[in-house]
């Protein structure tokens, strides 16, 4: 196996801690719907999905949510429950972040929206001397809904590799979901599934990387 010199990571559940039943408790209390149901056409929507993909915009989808959910909620009640499941950013993996931009070339892959990158921006991200936004934690970062693509799709991985001139094989993607890990490995990237939300601490520790 080839020495990695690229660091790829995801960000909800693995950098970003998350609570996605959160957000549907939020659209549950909105719209009087149970729970269940609320996820169930969640699940079913491919608007959701259009939304991180940029195939959609803020006001469009705010518009197909109030459809679905048979709501009449303003602008900023919706925003509130759908940035809900964002929960927070420990510092411990930020200073994780910043030692590894120093040892590795390091970015960011994310299947995001501008709802919730405005949020996580706006909000989680702490007040540190000269950190304005997660880009300054790594060398690049790459949002779906500005790519026009989302993972697994292939292309969306070949497209980081490409633009920087990265060997797939010296280089390792982290991720909470389990297709996206097949994903990354299929274009002959080396893939670790995350499935706890400090594995990032410990699997470095181990590398005696922090």
């Amino acid at each position: 196996m080839a020495i990695v010199k690229n660091l790829v990571f995801d960000l909800g559940g693995v950098i970003l801690d998350l609570a996605v039943p959160e957000t549907i408790l939020g659209f549950s209390r909105l719209s009087g719907m149970p729970a269940d149901q609320v996820m169930e056409l969640f699940r079913r929507s491919e608007e959701f999905l259009a939304f991180e993909r940029g195939d959609i915009g803020e006001g469009e989808f705010r518009d197909f949510v109030r459809q679905l959910y048979k709501i009449s909620a303003s602008d900023q009640q919706l925003d509130d429950c759908w940035n809900a499941m964002l929960l927070s950013i420990p510092t411990r993996k930020l200073e994780l972040l910043t030692s590894l931009k120093k040892q590795y070339t390091t970015y960011l892959l994310s299947n995001t929206n501008t709802i919730h990158l405005d949020f996580i921006n706006r909000m989680i991200i702490p007040s540190m001397a000269g950190v304005v936004s997660l880009d300054d934690y790594f060398h690049k970062t790459y949002y779906s809904h500005l790519m026009g693509k989302r993972k697994p799709e292939p292309e969306i991985f070949l497209q980081v590799l490409e633009e920087n001139g990265l060997n797939a094989a010296e280089t390792l993607f982290l991720d909470d979901n389990s297709d996206n890990v097949a994903g990354a490995r299929a274009v002959g990237m080396q893939a670790v599934f995350v499935n706890t939300p400090d594995f990032i601490l410990d699997y470095f520790h181990e590398k005696g990387t922090s």
